[in-house]
């Protein structure tokens, strides 16, 4: 059996993925695999997503510049998450997010309100030439 078979694609042909800092274990992002993603990211070592708003394969960094270089792709027990590992490479190597911040996940439920407790590390503005 083809390993990418295993994997248990929604009824959109895609799968959820964690995008995780190998060297100090922060949930950087969260995005999207199809088949040709998958295959694509453990061909060249470097996350390959599917955007769903574009409609196409998303090759983190492609305009940001911020690349997710991958050392381990691993799937959960039901075969229906995947987690990579990885480092941030590029111009801003401590950027994984498009709002310039180090992580997607930069807000904190507290007192029964959303705290934003990261802060920007790079204006969105100077890494989207045609914003984002």
């Amino acid at each position: 059996m083809d390993w990418l078979d295993e994997v248990k694609w929604d009824a959109s042909g895609l799968v959820p993925v964690i995008a995780q800092e190998q060297a100090t274990g922060d949930v950087l992002m969260f995005a999207w695999m199809n088949r040709e993603a998958l295959q694509r990211t453990a061909e060249l070592g470097r996350a390959v997503y599917f955007s769903r708003s574009r409609n196409r394969l998303w090759f983190k960094g492609e305009e940001s510049g911020h690349v997710q270089q991958v050392h381990e792709i691993r799937m959960d027990c039901d075969n229906d998450v995947l987690l990579l590992k990885v480092t941030q490479r590029g111009h801003d190597p401590s950027i994984a997010c498009h709002t310039g911040r180090h992580s997607c996940f930069f807000q904190r439920h507290e007192d029964g309100r959303w705290k934003t407790v990261e802060p920007v590390l790079k204006n969105p503005g100077h890494i989207y030439s045609q914003g984002s």
